[in-house]
């Protein structure tokens, strides 16, 4: 089969891999139909040394079963299936507390097991990682369904952890495909008011399409300050950061106001933070957020996408093959493109 490989930071290459096959009787074989460039790809893109590397790429996926391992049942060759891009038991102590990420028997894709940015893929633990669509699915609606995997699960997880209800003020902090389904998400949940510090327009745009009722291009102290000035000079109750560098921490910081929570989703790329007394301590502020259980949300967001009551898929500015992988990493870092599909 083709499949996508990072070497080192800026080389991508698509080349021959060995075809997946079962290792374990919890397994599954799914031929990937959409995957994507997700923009925490573009952190390895910028970092990876060659001693790291080659590895494999992708965590976002659906497609359709093709081989099931002895102990998955509940699904048959041809089921189309879309995959959080943690796998997990769905039956532990974690995963029914909505923790899969944290499952002992899960972990990540591209991470130990193979990439999504495939033909195929392994699925471990699929008996609990996959979740079957409906095989009559109009094909404009898979953009959408894709987002499932990661990025409109990952928005909504920033949501949640915030504990944003109806009538909420909420900044979200990044424009990327996260921070805008961050924005939907919160107005899904009931947020009266949604700041948007973003500053590309076409994304903000398509931010205020999603729910955000006002955009902060500024950034740094003059962001925080327009953010201020917008809310009586308090901040918003929750503040959503999808980018994951400490500016954009920084920016949370000042953005909150007294008793608010903090929701991180952006993977941070940052060792320290400031969380002392002048920081989160003094003012009551809630530190939460982390890498998204997206299978706890799945099966609840599944209907409104199935319904076109939301279109999450619109992140999706650029359609690839998946040979192509390559422009699609180098588009995305150039803020050409906000997210690339690929397809086989």
């Amino acid at each position: 089969m083709r499949a996508t490989f990072m070497y080192e930071a800026g080389d991508v290459r698509v080349q021959d891999a060995t075809d997946p096959v079962i290792e374990q009787p919890t397994d599954a074989i799914v031929r990937v139909l959409r995957s994507c460039v997700c923009g925490s790809d573009l952190h390895p893109y910028h970092s990876l040394t060659a001693a790291e590397g080659p590895v494999p790429m992708g965590h976002e996926f659906l497609g359709t079963v093709e081989e099931t391992g002895s102990e998955v049942s509940g699904f048959r060759r041809g089921d189309l299936v879309v995959a959080p891009f943690a796998f997990a038991d769905n039956t532990c102590e974690f995963c029914r507390a909505g923790l899969h990420t944290s499952c002992p028997d899960g972990g990540f894709f591209a991470a130990g097991v193979g990439g999504a940015q495939a033909e195929a893929i392994r699925v471990p633990q699929a008996q609990g990682t996959l979740v079957k669509l409906p095989n009559d699915v109009d094909e404009a609606l898979l953009p959408s369904l894709l987002t499932l995997a990661d990025v409109y699960g990952t928005g909504y997880h920033a949501a949640h952890q915030a504990r944003v209800r109806p009538g909420d003020w909420v900044t979200v902090i990044g424009d990327g495909a996260v921070g805008l389904l961050a924005a939907l998400s919160a107005k899904q949940l009931g947020a009266e008011r949604i700041i948007l510090m973003g500053r590309h327009r076409q994304r903000t745009d398509l931010g205020r399409y999603f729910g955000a009722t006002d955009v902060v291009a500024e950034r740094g102290e003059e962001g925080i300050a327009r953010v201020r000035d917008l809310t009586g000079g308090h901040g918003t109750r929750a503040v959503l950061e999808a980018v994951g560098h400490l500016p954009a921490y920084e920016m949370a910081v000042g953005t909150v106001r007294p008793g608010g929570v903090i929701s991180r989703v952006g993977v941070p790329q940052y060792e320290e933070a400031p969380v002392g007394f002048g920081s989160l301590f003094g003012p009551n502020i809630t530190l939460t957020g982390g890498p998204a259980p997206v299978r706890a949300y799945l099966e609840e967001l599944l209907p409104a996408v199935l319904d076109g009551t939301v279109d999450p898929g619109r992140v999706f500015d650029r359609t690839l093959p998946l040979e192509q992988a390559a422009e699609g990493y180098r588009a995305m870092d150039r803020r050409e493109a906000l997210k690339v599909l690929l397809t086989p």
